[in-house]
């Protein structure tokens, strides 16, 4: 495994400066184009890392994974009321769908449906960014996993359209807490900074079925193929189809070049690459998962 691992980095290396770092975010558009990182967690504890794997870097989109869970934890599967569970085909931040769907949000991991998750975890624990912060370094084992101010004060400064989202969303009644809470909320939890290693273990939950990192159940079976089975459905937004078609695995990526991927029964897989292509999605990093899939053979098909 490690010698893939290391062979990859090779491999997508001349793919790291092919497409653009996302600058709509001023303090991303800061991180080198050049970096890249993966590592591999196996269900039965093993970890491999190879390039810049132990950095951390802005999760953004990735945490939706996890607030979803969050929410289903408590609150099994009444979020469905709110969201729909469809690919969307637009940008993950267009606003075109929410209208015509009247305030339903196409799935949970465009940014809309993002919003209306955040939203009830406000309700149910309080604090959305903090309970989001508190699963992941329980599950990734690393304390330190914490919210970069910066990042999260240059969301705020240039979240219009997300604020305009939560106002639409507000208009329908899909939103149970002021706009100004869920947004906050919102860009503090996509602010969150982890490595390849913190997210690929945070994730393991999914890889075991819904077991928790202590052995405990986090989520039952069913609920961990469901989220699965929408992070393969709408995880990588308007190129869903074409990640399940290169890859053959679950996938949420973020517009900080990460990318997760879920092997059920066996594994969770984090790679990063700043440079995204034009939806998105870091370019180096689906490379990367291509080829690690063709090599292992690992797959969901």
């Amino acid at each position: 495994m490690q010698g893939i691992l290391d062979e990859i980095v090779g491999h997508v290396a001349p793919l790291c400066r092919q497409g653009e770092v996302a600058s709509y975010i001023p303090s991303l558009g800061e991180v080198s184009p050049d970096k890249f990182g993966i590592c591999v967690a196996m269900a039965d504890g093993e970890i491999y890392g190879a390039g810049d794997w132990q950095e951390p870097f802005s999760i953004q989109s990735i945490s939706k994974v996890f607030s979803l869970a969050l929410v289903m934890s408590y609150d099994y599967d009444s979020i469905w009321r709110r969201v729909f569970r469809e690919p969307s085909g637009t940008p993950f931040n267009s606003m075109i769908q929410l209208e015509a769907d009247r305030g339903i949000p196409r799935n949970p991991f465009i940014n809309a449906g993002a919003l209306v998750v955040t939203d009830r975890l406000l309700t149910l624990t309080g604090d959305a960014s903090v309970s989001i912060r508190g699963l992941l370094r329980l599950e990734s084992g690393n304390p330190s996993v914490d919210i970069d101010a910066v990042v999260a004060a240059s969301e705020a400064d240039h979240g219009h359209r997300n604020a305009s989202m939560a106002h639409l969303l507000a208009s329908y009644g899909n939103l149970e807490n002021s706009v100004d809470d869920v947004l906050a909320s919102y860009f503090r939890q996509c602010a969150l900074s982890m490595s390849c290693e913190d997210l690929a273990k945070a994730s393991l939950f999914l890889a075991r079925h819904g077991v928790a990192a202590g052995g405990t159940p986090f989520l039952s079976r069913n609920q961990s193929k469901r989220v699965n089975a929408v992070m393969l459905t709408c995880g990588t937004y308007d190129a869903a189809g074409e990640f399940a078609y290169r890859v053959g695995l679950p996938g949420k990526s973020g517009v900080g070049g990460g990318i997760v991927a879920i092997v059920p029964g066996r594994c969770s897989i984090t790679v990063w690459g700043p440079s995204l292509g034009p939806n998105g999605n870091s370019m180096a990093g689906i490379a990367a998962l291509d080829e690690f899939t063709a090599r292992t053979g690992w797959s969901i098909f």
